[in-house]
């Protein structure tokens, strides 16, 4: 570096963190990357999706043991739409196509059953 001294004998030389940079937005003012970055939002992103994507098991545990029988909620499928929704999303972001096509091919199927849930109860209110 021009302008700076050498350090001095038996002085620990602290070498910078190796950060890797999408872009100069994720750089502040000092040249120090910012601690809350996109990685870290989507992360979280993801964490969310999968916590949505998992509770939907345990609303169909609930309801069933409720009823003492085996029973999918039209809760279940609504968690299944956020939680795909979500790591959707986030596959996108990650540009994982296996994942992609997973949770893409999953939102129709949510999508129909509530679809199928609306039609029926809509039905039953007409006769």
């Amino acid at each position: 570096m021009v302008g700076t001294l050498p350090p001095a004998a038996g002085a620990t030389v602290r070498r910078p963190r190796q950060v890797w940079y999408r872009n100069h937005s994720d750089i502040d003012m000092r040249g120090e990357a910012i601690v809350m970055d996109v990685e870290r939002i989507w992360l979280a992103v993801g964490f969310l999706g999968q916590a949505f994507f998992s509770a939907r098991f345990i609303v169909q545990w609930v309801a069933s043991e409720r009823r003492k029988q085996s029973v999918v909620p039209v809760y279940f499928w609504f968690f299944s739409l956020g939680g795909g929704l979500t790591l959707f999303l986030y596959a996108v972001y990650r540009r994982d196509p296996v994942f992609i096509l997973g949770q893409g091919a999953g939102l129709f199927v949510y999508l129909r059953n509530l679809y199928f849930i609306y039609r029926q109860t809509r039905l039953a209110a007409a006769s």
